[in-house]
Formats: structure tokens, C-alpha cells, sequence
């Protein structure tokens, strides 16, 4: 008979071994909760925030991808662009830990500068004349200032009882549908030819203001056959009934964006009109002999479906581009802590913001931007409508 034969194996193990594991043990659970001590102590300004990790992620492209798959297959190469480098890890390592973009100066600067972030933004297309120093800025002055008693002037309140009787006129469009929403989500946003004051911070008023080129936008894209919904309740009063500060206006704006989209399913492009507090000659062009109030495509890129907005926003930049050259100021995007970075856009993949103007300009001058706005939305518009039926019918 054969014996079970049971092999075993010993370990051995001496105490210092033991010792010395034990120590590392202990010494990498310190660490670890030092660690994390350090992340959750320090000012969130300069911690790690998921808005750091998005934007040094964006610089991320595919053919670094490529670049790193080539290590092991060198003919990988042959697909890139000749002028195409590798990533940098040294330099994405640096930017993860500091926040600070080696090759934007900016990322720096705005940690010391007080108010530097407002001008921080991210040029997509530069329109004629558009650069770092004359992106947009959002104002936010005191709520006093904002909710003062203004006159405006005859002129001025002529254009608002012209307005009203012209979009009395007007009637059901896209089938009785209302495919487009406008809201103003700073209402009183005032232009100073206008009112009777010449104190750009006073530019404020709570019938003659940018609510009127969201209602003469809404007027041009009827008709053109374009149901269209405007927002008519006031958000700065909202503010001031709850006492909330100027900053939380998205927070009042965004209650009535979602309140519309219960309400109607048929929307499906929400613009969200400003006007800019840049000088005359930056905020106005000449086409044919005629001034218009030029205008900027806002996207927010502190949500993961910016990219949609953004392609609208550059669709409408070209077609302005093309029938009205240097009216449209160019796209960025604005994200990272020191902007709301949102702007209710993440509600809807057709949404953007529209600067239309500045401050000095007049409301005839914005009226024929919201006009030439209408004309190339409506050809977007019927154009997008077309192709979706020859898909329907394929």
C-alpha cells in the first residue's frame, strides 16, 4: 500500500523582518492621514478641486495617446502630425499639484492679483480685434445701486411702447410650438444713452434695459416663422425680496429656466442675453455704413456637456461671420473658481450666453444686432429642421 505522502513548506521569518514591516506599516498610515489632513486643512484656493483636474484634463489629446502607445510600436509615429509633440509629464505634473499652467502666466497671476480671475476665460474663436484684454466682465454692483429709482429718457420709453405694439402684431409660430427661450438673467442691465445719467455703474433701470433686446430678439425670430418665449418676470426684485446679493442671480434664473422646461416640453434652445461694460469702440462695429452692438458667445465649462453648447455657439459665431463680418465679438468659455462657470447651461445641450453690446451703446444699435442674431439663427434653425427630416424619411 502506498502512504499518503503530505508535502508542507516552512517560512522563515526572523524578528527583525517583522520589525521592520510593522514600522513601514505604520509609518505609510501617518503618512496617509497627514496626507489628508494637509488637502482638507489648507484654503480650497489652493487645494486640489476637480475644476484643477478638468482643466489640465482638456490639454489632453489624442495623439498623446498615440505618442504613448508608440513607446512600444515606434510605426504608431507615422499617423501623427509632423509638428506633433509628446505630453510633457513633467509639466502636466507640475500644473496637477500647483494649479498653475507653465505656458498661462495667467494661473499665476490670478492667485495674487485681486480681481484678476475676472478676466480669466478661454478664447475658442477670436473675433476682429478680441483678445485677453477685453474679454467680458460681469459687473456686480451693490443692490442699492441696482434697485435706484432711474429716469430714462422720452426717447427711450418711446422704443418700449413701440416695442409692445409691435409685438402685439405678431402671431403663432413652428405650429403654435415655442421652440426657443430667452431670459435675462441680469434684467436691469441698463445703456447709458438711454438714461439720464453718465456713470457707467449706474446703468441700471427696471423697464429700459437689455430685457427689451431679448423681447426685439424674440419679435425677429417669430417672424421668421421661430416660436419664441421670453422670461418676463423680474429676477432683480426676486434678489431683493429674498436678500440674496447679485452673485446668486444664476440661482434665481435657474429656478425659472427648469420651471419652463416642466412647463414645455417644445423648448429647445435657452439664450440668456447680457449686455458688457467694455468701452464704445470695443462693444460696436460699422457694417454697410450702419452701427451695430457687437456681440460674444458665452459657454460655461464648469460641466461635462460644455462641448455641446459650445458648438452651437461657434455655429452662430460663423454664420455672423459670414453675413456680418466683426459683429460677433468671438466664443470663450469660462470655467475654474473664480466664475459661476455654469451659467445654467448645464439644463440643455442648446444653450448659450449672448453679450449683445456694452454699456455706451444704444438700444438701436443692440436692436439691429438682435436682428441679424434672428436672421442666422433662423438659417441654423431650418437648416438643422431639414436635415432631421431627411433622416425621418430615411
Amino acid at each position: 500500500m502506498r502512504r499518503n505522502q503530505v508535502r508542507g513548506f516552512t517560512i522563515h521569518l526572523n524578528r527583525t523582518s517583522i520589525k521592520r514591516l510593522a514600522v513601514f506599516v505604520i509609518l505609510g498610515i501617518m503618512a496617509l492621514f497627514i496626507f489628508t489632513g494637509m488637502l482638507t486643512s489648507i484654503e480650497p484656493r489652493y487645494g486640489l478641486a476637480s475644476s484643477s483636474v478638468h482643466e489640465w484634463a482638456t490639454d489632453l489629446k489624442g495623439e498623446h495617446f498615440v505618442h504613448l502607445m508608440a513607446t512600444e510600436n515606434p510605426y504608431l509615429k507615422q499617423s501623427l502630425p509632423e509638428d506633433s509633440k509628446p505630453l510633457s509629464l513633467s509639466s502636466l505634473a507640475f500644473q496637477l499639484t500647483t494649479s498653475i499652467n507653465p505656458d498661462d502666466p495667467r494661473s499665476l497671476l490670478g492667485r495674487e492679483l485681486p480681481g484678476f480671475a475676472l478676466f480669466d476665460g478661454h478664447i475658442v474663436v477670436a473675433g476682429e480685434g478680441t483678445d485677453y484684454t477685453n474679454l467680458p466682465v460681469e459687473s456686480a454692483p451693490p443692490m442699492e445701486v441696482i434697485m435706484a429709482e432711474r429716469d430714462a429718457t422720452k426717447e427711450s420709453l418711446e422704443k418700449l411702447e413701440e416695442l409692445e405694439k409691435e409685438g402685439a402684431k405678431i402671431g403663432e409660430t413652428t405650429n403654435g410650438r415655442k421652440v426657443v427661450h430667452i431670459i435675462h438673467s441680469h434684467n436691469y442691465e441698463s445703456f447709458l444713452p438711454e438714461l439720464d445719467t453718465d456713470e457707467p455703474n449706474e446703468a441700471h433701470h427696471n423697464k429700459i434695459n437689455i430685457t427689451l433686446v431679448g423681447e426685439k430678439l424674440s419679435q425677429e425670430l417669430e417672424k421668421r416663422g421661430i416660436g419664441t418665449e421670453v422670461e418676463k418676470r423680474d429676477i432683480q426684485a426676486n434678489l431683493h425680496q429674498r436678500d440674496w446679493g447679485y452673485g446668486k442671480s444664476y440661482d434665481a434664473s435657474r429656478e425659472y429656466v427648469k420651471e419652463a422646461m416642466t412647463q414645455d416640453e417644445d423648448l429647445e434652445f435657452f439664450f440668456d442675453l447680457h449686455r458688457d461694460t467694455l468701452p464704445y469702440d470695443r462693444t460696436t462695429v460699422t457694417i454697410n455704413g450702419v452701427e451695430y452692438a457687437r456681440t460674444f458667445f458665452v459657454i460655461g465649462g464648469n460641466h461635462s456637456n460644455y462641448k455641446h453648447n459650445l458648438h452651437l455657439a461657434e455655429e452662430l459665431h460663423n454664420l455672423l461671420e459670414k453675413h456680418y463680418p466683426g459683429l460677433s465679438r468671438g466664443v470663450i468659455t469660462k470655467a475654474g473658481q473664480g466664475t459661476n462657470g455654469r451659467f445654467n447651461q448645464d439644463l440643455s445641450e442648446k444653450s448659450i450666453l449672448i453679450e449683445v453690446g456694452g454699456v455706451y451703446n444704444s438700444l438701436d444699435e443692440t436692436y439691429r444686432s438682435a436682428e441679424a442674431i434672428a436672421e442666422v439663427f433662423s438659417e441654423f434653425y431650418w437648416d438643422e429642421q431639414k436635415v432631421d427630416g431627411e433622416k425621418g424619411e430615411n
